[in-house]
């Protein structure tokens, strides 16, 4: 046990990067990091170099074992399947893809042209942003690994649940034309090796980490900002588990952003420490990386108002009563 948590607090919450940004701030800056500025300094430049030594270990890792499922042989897999069965694996293979809603929408279509089920491709359209494997690590990093489980189980049932649901409305009729009218082309998947898939994965990163950079500074300045600036009376009267709107508040605060999950784990992480429930910030959470504004605009280019009204509906809904779920039974993961 003790082996354990020494690794998990070494490897995973880089304690030791955390004192060595200390003694940065402190010996070199010459600022106090107890203070408001060195300590949002030491806030910013810690959380900084972990997400990205992270983020990019663990996106190289989850981009070699994605290229064994690449959308060819994914659509095959599913293909074979149906009902909810075919709905839990289409959430599962979310979790191999790390991709923000925006990016997810192409695989949507393709596989949604390919003649899946739409309950299926909506099941992993939820769960491809919501839930991947390094949320698994960086929650864990931040909280605990309870909490990291948790979240992953419970955004994995909204996934499953919410495709489900979609898929028995019936509502084929609601996907625009052009998406069933596209051809996909059958292509022969070759064997790569080994050199093939760390190359892939070695650009996965690249790509991925220039895409999300800026989102993750933002993240952090504004976390390193309610650490530190922000009292704790105020988040606690707004965002407290016990202040019955709080996860309502966050859910609607979060749509309208663009950000994935680690851009979002900054500001949670600031929000619990400073007073806010965690089912409060894990909804804020959800609500940016499943429900965020401009891939809604992007996916209401290929469904119609009804379908994207009932996706919506459903993911809220689903978000609000986790959110609600967590701050009730957060005693238990705390």
């Amino acid at each position: 046990m003790f082996i354990f948590q020494w690794l998990n607090d070494q490897l995973l919450r880089m304690q030791w990067l955390s004192d060595l940004v200390t003694s940065l701030v402190q010996n070199v800056f010459g600022l106090n990091t107890q203070e408001r500025l060195g300590g949002s300094i030491q806030f910013f430049i810690y959380d900084v170099i972990k997400i990205f030594i992270l983020l990019s270990v663990l996106i190289f890792i989850i981009s070699y074992i994605q290229s064994f499922f690449p959308p060819e042989r994914t659509r095959k897999i599913l293909g074979n399947l149906n009902g909810i069965t075919a709905n839990i694996l289409g959430a599962l293979l979310g979790t191999i893809t790390p991709f923000c809603s925006c990016s997810s929408i192409p695989l949507f279509i393709g596989f949604t042209s390919a003649g899946l089920p739409i309950g299926v491709t909506f099941s992993f359209l939820i769960s491809s942003p919501l839930v991947d494997l390094a949320s698994i690590l960086l929650l864990a990093s931040i909280f605990n690994w309870k909490i990291a489980f948790a979240y992953v189980v419970v955004g994995l049932v909204l996934a499953v649940v919410g495709g489900t649901i979609i898929g028995k409305s019936k509502l084929e009729d609601q996907v625009e034309p052009f998406v069933y009218s596209n051809k996909v082309v059958e292509v022969a998947q070759e064997d790569l090796t080994i050199p093939d898939r760390l190359g892939f994965a070695k650009d996965q990163v690249i790509d991925i980490v220039k895409r999300v950079w800026l989102y993750i500074l933002i993240g952090v300045a504004i976390g390193a900002l309610i650490h530190n600036w922000i009292p704790e009376d105020i988040i606690s009267a707004v965002l407290g588990e016990d202040k019955w709107y709080s996860v309502l508040i966050a859910t609607l605060v979060g749509v309208p952003m663009y950000a994935d999950i680690f851009g979002t784990l900054p500001i949670a992480e600031a929000l619990v420490s400073k007073g806010a429930g965690l089912g409060t910030v894990l909804s804020f959470m959800m609500a940016v990386t499943a429900l965020s504004l401009p891939s809604l605009i992007m996916l209401k280019r290929v469904v119609k108002t009804k379908l994207l009204a009932v996706f919506f509906f459903i993911v809220v809904i689903g978000i609000l009563i986790i959110g609600y779920g967590f701050n009730a039974f957060s005693y238990l993961l705390i």
